[in-house]
């Protein structure tokens, strides 16, 4: 007689096995023999991106970030209830229990699929994984930055001021720079386009949208939300590198750029799901 105390511990055997590989295969020594060049050519890039960027940041503190609190409308505004719910799209909470939520479904579900069904529903796990990881970092360095610098949020100190400053007083009125909000958003969408390209327009949009909801809420100045979208394209493109120098969800040509690995599409993926969890 076939009873759960004899399933079971297949079942768990084989999750175990899962959860340990989905760990072990990220934290493995690199093997892509073009690592040397991916490294290389993303570190040019960065440091031209993070320089330029820098400038850029320092001119709107300097230009730009107070004469922008006068233009929003006032702070608790009824009419900007909307705004209110959209922000939240980028709370990063929010967006990495969704992502824990799906990695933990997918490996729940994969001692169910054998075979080449497996393969493919692992291959979606190290996708989000990879996604996870890349706001779960992002989010953790900024909160570090945060607590860190100190920068006072917009009429902190009873008027508009882009140089209020308390270092190290890990305080959430002096946590502006970089909005959490911003660098949740652009790791997220850098990270989603850096996986598949065809999204990648949409999900700019979808950062933009959440760093001007920030600004018209008087939660950040601008150069706060451009730091948290640097800092999410940072880490998002480090952890693609990563991701890539140990033939993760990336491949890296000749020369040293680094592009997705074919996936399987939304029909297999479906195809898979329904296979899983059918009776």
């Amino acid at each position: 007689m076939t009873g759960p105390s004899q399933t079971a511990p297949g079942y768990f055997a084989q999750l175990g096995r899962i959860l340990w590989h989905a760990v072990t295969q990220v934290l493995r020594p690199p093997a892509h023999s073009r690592r040397a060049e991916a490294a290389r050519h993303w570190a040019k890039r960065s440091l031209a991106f993070g320089a330029l960027t820098a400038v850029v940041i320092i001119a709107l503190m300097y230009l730009l970030d107070v004469y922008e609190i006068g233009l929003m409308p006032p702070r608790g505004t009824a009419s900007l209830w909307p705004l209110r719910i959209v922000t939240d799209f980028g709370k990063s909470e929010y967006v990495l229990w969704v992502l824990f939520a799906l990695l933990i479904f997918i490996m729940l579900v994969a001692p169910r699929l054998r075979g080449v069904s497996r393969a493919i529903w692992l291959s979606v796990g190290t996708r989000v994984q990879y996604i996870f990881l890349t706001v779960g970092v992002a989010v953790i360095l900024g909160e570090l930055l945060k607590g860190t610098i100190g920068r006072g949020r917009p009429f902190v100190g009873g008027a508009a001021n882009a140089f209020h400053y308390s270092h190290f007083s890990w305080s959430e009125i002096y946590a502006s720079f970089p909005s959490g909000h911003a660098t949740t958003s652009f790791a997220l969408a850098f990270a989603v386009g850096a996986l598949w390209p065809r999204l990648r327009m949409l999900m700019i949009a979808y950062a933009v949208i959440i760093c001007c909801s920030r600004l018209v809420l008087l939660a950040h100045h601008p150069s706060d939300v451009v730091a948290g979208g640097l800092l999410g394209w940072i880490v998002a493109m480090a952890m693609r590198y990563w991701f890539a120098a140990r033939h993760l969800a990336f491949t890296i040509r000749p020369g040293g750029e680094t592009v997705p690995l074919p996936g399987p599409s939304w029909g297999h993926v479906k195809r898979v799901a329904r296979e899983a969890i059918a009776p």
